[in-house]
């Protein structure tokens, strides 16, 4: 008559029927006022008025409905009400839950009004983890009620090997499962739980990405090679995941293609170039640690470079080792390899190491370095010269026998001439300019006089007139 909501009465009769165990007439009630969720899939238990019944019946022991002829089951039921007052304990070890009216009428009301999540969610509490799986199967739930359902609370209860254990069993090759273990996965990496991320793409048998989480944590947090020497057997680790997935895709590969849909597909040839790159940090590594024991290492950055980076990392990487050795030589052959297996820009990184240790005020090691670069056997013509110009670019103030030396060691005399300009070194450009081709040499020592005289440099500028 006054127009009020009558759900909150037929909600407050039906509990009231529950809580006096008469179990028809509570659904009789609830149907009146509980309504099933628009979305089944939605990432929450269902309505407030459906909870607080499956809360009540979970909290409620009553005589177990057991259809057994053990003459002692009266007994057991009264031992378990004796022992808890909560359904989740009640003769579970038995697995006779299922048999439990209240256990049932739980099923109806969530069948009935309940989202899969709160379904789900029930089957777990109850460790009932393979109807949980299966119910999420049969309703093509999306991935994030499996996180939300099953794998948090797995891994969270430590029982992440008896859901991978179910799943296999559920389907041997993974393959239904496969959505639910990449958002899994992504869910982890998102988290920053590594060392289950790991766990899960063996048990998944992904080794492209295993080994890509074993990059991770050989270089994660490392601040020196020292620390990268005691972390190498995870280098052994990726080295392995890609042998084993080289193997899988050579025996597939002879009879018919085998479905791996969700796990990470790679090339032989990547494969086999990923390897190479394991090879080569194992050596860098080996070499910079060995550097940094005896304290040649001089190097101090605040990110540390390995192979497994990009294009300029790994240009750090063929410095460093350059740099860190007893001497130039020790450690230009691996880097020189670097260079050689990434098609990196070689004249850049020699150029780098030059400035170097043009800073630590090494000009010998610069000519020793040149020397290796000529003897590489790869050096273009001018490579030498150009890594002198390049030093000269940003460095006016090489003392003046160590500058000579260096101009000295350069291959042509053009390039001499424009290293002498540079550094103001007139007189010896003129010097070099009139060795040249008269017509040439006329060209460069003009050159060199409108160099003097926007210098002011009247000697060199009337040497050029007279010459001229």
């Amino acid at each position: 008559k006054s127009g009020l909501d009558p759900g909150g009465a037929w909600h407050a009769w039906g509990m009231a029927c529950l809580k006096a165990g008469n179990l028809t007439s509570a659904r009789e009630k609830f149907n009146r006022c509980l309504k099933p969720p628009m979305d089944l899939n939605q990432l929450n238990h269902g309505s407030r008025l459906v909870q607080d019944v499956i809360q009540y019946l979970e909290s409620t022991v009553k005589p177990v409905l057991i259809t057994d002829d053990d003459y002692f089951a009266t007994l057991r039921e009264l031992e378990a009400t004796l022992r808890t007052r909560s359904l989740s304990l009640e003769m579970m070890c038995e697995g006779k839950i299922q048999h439990n009216s209240y256990y049932q009428e739980c099923l109806f009301y969530l069948h009935s009004y309940g989202t899969n999540l709160a379904i789900i969610s029930f089957y777990m509490r109850h460790d009932c983890m393979r109807e949980a799986l299966l119910h999420l199967l049969n309703k093509e739930s999306p991935s994030e009620v499996f996180i939300e359902g099953i794998f948090i609370p797995s891994y969270e209860s430590g029982k992440l090997h008896m859901l991978e254990n179910l799943l296999e069993t559920i389907d041997p090759g993974l393959e239904s499962w496969g959505v639910y273990l990449i958002a899994a996965c992504k869910y982890l990496q998102r988290k920053n739980y590594y060392h289950i991320l790991y766990e899960l793409q063996q048990f998944m048998k992904d080794h492209v990405r295993a080994a890509m989480t074993c990059i991770r944590f050989f270089t994660h947090g490392a601040k020196s090679y020292t620390e990268l020497g005691g972390k190498q057997t995870w280098l052994l680790k990726i080295k392995d995941h890609l042998k084993v997935y080289l193997q899988e895709v050579s025996r597939s590969s002879g009879r018919k293609k085998m479905a791996f849909t969700f796990r990470k597909k790679m090339s032989a040839t990547d494969v086999s170039r990923h390897i190479n790159t394991v090879d080569l940090q194992m050596e860098v590594t080996k070499f910079l640690h060995q550097c940094e024991s005896s304290g040649a290492s001089q190097m101090t950055d605040s990110s540390l470079p390995t192979l497994f980076g990009n294009n300029n990392m790994k240009m750090d990487v063929a410095c460093k080792v350059i740099l860190e050795g007893k001497n130039i030589e020790e450690g230009f052959g691996i880097a020189f390899r670097v260079l050689q297996d990434f098609q990196l820009d070689a004249t850049e990184v020699y150029s780098k190491v030059a400035k170097q240790l043009v800073k630590q005020q090494k000009y010998s090691e610069i000519q020793q370095l040149l020397k290796c670069v000529n003897e590489s056997g790869v050096a273009a013509k001018n490579d030498g010269d150009n890594i002198i110009l390049n030093c000269l670019n940003e460095f006016k103030n090489i003392p003046a026998e160590d500058l000579d030396n260096l101009i000295q060691d350069m291959d042509s005399d053009e390039n001499k001439i424009q290293a002498y300009t540079m550094c103001n070194k007139l007189r010896s450009a003129y010097l070099v300019a009139v060795r040249q081709e008269k017509a040439r040499a006329v060209q460069l020592v003009q050159h060199v006089r409108q160099l003097a005289e926007s210098g002011g440099d009247h000697v060199v500028k009337a040497i050029c007139a007279q010459w001229l």
